[in-house]
């Protein structure tokens, strides 16, 4: 038995123990036996693995003592690798994040956010963040359509959509955007004239090349959405920037004209058009008023016609006083030529008007009324007869 084989009494045999049972048989209380923890170690490994424990009962034949430690050994390596590579294969996918997995070089899944496991050495994971909006830079000469050199600078906004073809699909993505957005900004500005270029095509001029990109983009298999494509500056070059200059410099002021003649014709256009529709206005009113005073007079006309025929002379005299009234009505000095006679009578009416006792308010007015021309004349009819009447007798 050997002195170190468990259940034996190796005391006397111990090296470690030298010289202890000589000074009375006790054992020295020194450090545990390197060779029998590992003795334990193994007995209990080969518990674990449905062994029995050694080979005790073959009187010594078998693995001796050295084969026996390196077994057990070998054993708990062997464990702790297993734990140790189980470990590695733990990882996490971020929220924002997708996951590739390839099996030995192989594609073999996309996993989600969250606690993964994939066994280490044999899969490979690659991560890409699919929210992340990323933006790339690009400035440079250009001809355009009308043979003018142009200096533009874009920036392009972009995100991951398909993490499969961004991983695998192209070498480097980023390297490949870069290439196709200088040849897809240069088609474009070469279909295009300068002057829309430098003014108001800014906003076509991006969103034709966004779509030429997303295009390259797809037949590419980048796996890359393009987002946004800013036109952020579009001007000459340095070299005739003055020249330039001038040229904006005078579209601006004829503009500038174009835009106060539109705001002067924009203010006279109007009242012109109202001062026509008034005219219009005016004289319809003009005339349906001479219309109806017309259809009036006719009907007025055939109303006298009718008392005419009934009493002539009554009428005859009523017209002849409406006559009169009408004409004394604007004069202020009358003549009258009397039948017979040699002498014209004067009537001064502006006399009459001043003589006559003022209104109310004190203030006398320049024309007669109705009523007062009327008496007038009724006196100066009456003078008349009387005038006549008188002369017969003194020719008589």
């Amino acid at each position: 038995m050997a002195w170190n084989e468990p259940g034996g009494n190796g005391n006397n045999q111990d090296p470690w123990n030298s010289g202890g049972d000589r000074r009375g048989g006790k054992k020295d209380q020194g450090p545990p036996d390197l060779d029998e923890a590992l003795q334990k170690l193994q007995e209990k490994l080969n518990g674990i693995f449905g062994k029995s424990g050694g080979n005790k009962g073959n009187g010594g034949s078998g693995s001796g003592p050295s084969g026996g430690s390196s077994a057990g050994l070998l054993a708990v390596v062997v464990v702790v690798l297993l734990i140790g590579w189980a470990v590695m294969g733990f990882y996490t996918v971020d929220q924002q994040e997708r996951g590739v997995v390839l099996r030995l070089g192989k594609y073999h899944e996309t996993v989600m956010p969250g606690l993964q496991w994939n066994p280490p050495m044999i899969d490979d994971v690659m991560t890409a963040n699919v929210t992340r909006v990323s933006a790339y830079e690009h400035r440079s000469l250009m001809l355009t359509e009308d043979e003018n050199i142009v200096d533009v600078s874009m920036t392009v906004q972009y995100v991951i959509s398909d993490p499969v073809n961004y991983a695998l699909k192209v070498r480097d993505p980023n390297l490949s955007l870069q290439h196709a957005s200088e040849s897809a900004l240069r088609h474009t500005v070469g279909s295009s004239e300068m002057n829309s270029i430098l003014t108001a095509g800014r906003e076509v001029l991006g969103n034709d090349v966004k779509m030429r990109l997303q295009g390259y983009m797809d037949d590419y298999q980048t796996g890359l959405r393009i987002t946004q494509v800013n036109i952020k500056e579009a001007k000459a070059p340095s070299q005739v920037q003055d020249a330039f200059d001038d040229v904006i410099k005078a579209r601006e002021d004829e503009q500038r004209s174009i835009n106060q003649s539109e705001s002067y014709r924009n203010g006279i256009v109007p009242e012109a058009r109202g001062n026509a529709q008034r005219m219009k206005e005016e004289a319809s009113g003009y005339r349906e008023r001479v219309v109806a005073q017309a259809e009036g007079d006719a009907k007025r006309f055939t109303s006298l016609l009718a008392e005419y025929s009934k009493a002539p002379e009554v009428t005859r005299e009523r017209l002849y006083l409406d006559a009169m009234e009408t004409v004394l009505a604007n004069n202020s000095k009358v003549l009258i030529d009397v039948e017979g006679g040699n002498n014209m009578m004067y009537l001064p009416l502006d006399k009459l008007v001043e003589n006559r006792p003022r209104t109310a308010t004190g203030t006398n007015t320049s024309r007669l009324s109705s009523s007062e021309l009327r008496d007038v004349t009724n006196q100066v009819v009456e003078q008349l007869r009387q005038r006549q009447q008188t002369t017969p007798r003194e020719t008589r």
